[in-house]
């Protein structure tokens, strides 16, 4: 068969099989967060808008929240500022505080918007502080296993409750918004707060039927050393488990809680895959198989393709 018809049939077949789940996720929302680890390069930054703009050319609504660890840490040690994370979260001093709200509000969240614009993909940045988005108060000093005293986290934020109505109006527009995770309290005092835990609430309370977490790992592993140990799908007891077995850690902590949050939530699919894997937000979402972790509340649930995957 001459190259050229092979390449075609390929198209063909791949348009086939893609096309129910247009069908399915036409108008629906999806939350996509991603780690600012994609963004620390224009190649991983530009193939992630690549398969947002699919999504948001096929008619899925698609919100995305950014995080900005890695460059908060590399701004924090040109300043001379000591990073402390405890359980995969920051603690946040008022120094730290300012390279956050450089970091996140103006650098990620605008190079982000510069590149959807590259691609004619209509996009706005906000934060959570914008019209109420995210309302949030200053988390309380918190008694840690290992530590010898409570962790006063700083100026990190707790979330009480998200207004997304800035949400609904730019998706409702056509807009794809960019979502930075810092929020302020009732007195204007502004707040950190986990991007794991923003796009788990956002999620929720836009009613998304999926929310995705692209992060560097390949997915939830049951042994964390061990990158081929790659779980396919699982529900909330099965996290519990992972968790108490200690196969969850740093980072992977408060994933593993805004997962269960978004599903208590009422968002019913929660995917973690990897950016580093190849197109793998479009194969999560328009194959069986996928690339990462599925979650959802209760495997009984799940297809019987979705077992499959």
């Amino acid at each position: 068969m001459p190259q050229n018809q092979q390449n075609r049939d390929i198209v063909v077949a791949a348009l086939r099989h893609a096309a129910p789940y247009v069908r399915l996720y036409r108008r629906k929302t999806f939350v996509i967060k991603a780690g600012g680890e994609v963004f620390a390069d224009a190649k991983s930054t530009r193939a992630l808008i690549e398969q947002l703009a699919i999504l948001h050319q096929v008619g899925i609504r698609t919100v995305l929240v950014h995080g900005g660890g890695p460059q908060n840490t590399q701004l924090a040690e040109s300043l001379g500022i000591e990073t402390r994370m405890v359980e995969g979260r920051r603690v946040t001093d008022e120094r730290t505080l300012g390279v956050a709200t450089m970091v996140l509000n103006g650098q990620i969240n605008t190079q982000i918007v510069a590149a959807c614009r590259q691609l004619e993909l209509p996009a706005i940045g906000v934060s959570g502080v914008d019209a109420g988005l995210i309302r949030a108060r200053k988390r309380p000093p918190a008694t840690v296993a290992g530590q010898s005293a409570p962790v006063d986290y700083g100026f990190v934020g707790d979330i009480e409750g998200v207004d997304p109505t800035v949400l609904r109006t730019q998706l409702e527009n056509g807009l794809l918004p960019v979502v930075s995770p810092l929020s302020a309290d009732a007195d204007g005092t502004l707040l950190n707060i986990n991007a794991d835990t923003v796009a788990a609430a956002l999620a929720s309370s836009l009613g998304a039927a999926k929310l995705v977490l692209a992060t560097g790992a390949p997915g939830i592993l049951e042994d964390r050393s061990n990158p081929s140990s790659l779980v396919s799908y699982l529900d909330l007891a099965g996290l519990e488990r992972l968790e108490k077995a200690g196969s969850l850690a740093d980072g992977m902590l408060p994933k593993a809680r805004a997962i269960a949050a978004a599903i208590r939530g009422g968002v019913s699919r929660v995917h973690v895959i990897s950016y580093k894997v190849p197109d793998s937000l479009l194969l999560e979402i328009f194959t069986n198989e996928g690339t990462g972790t599925l979650v959802v509340e209760n495997i009984n649930t799940l297809s019987k393709a979705e077992k499959n995957a």
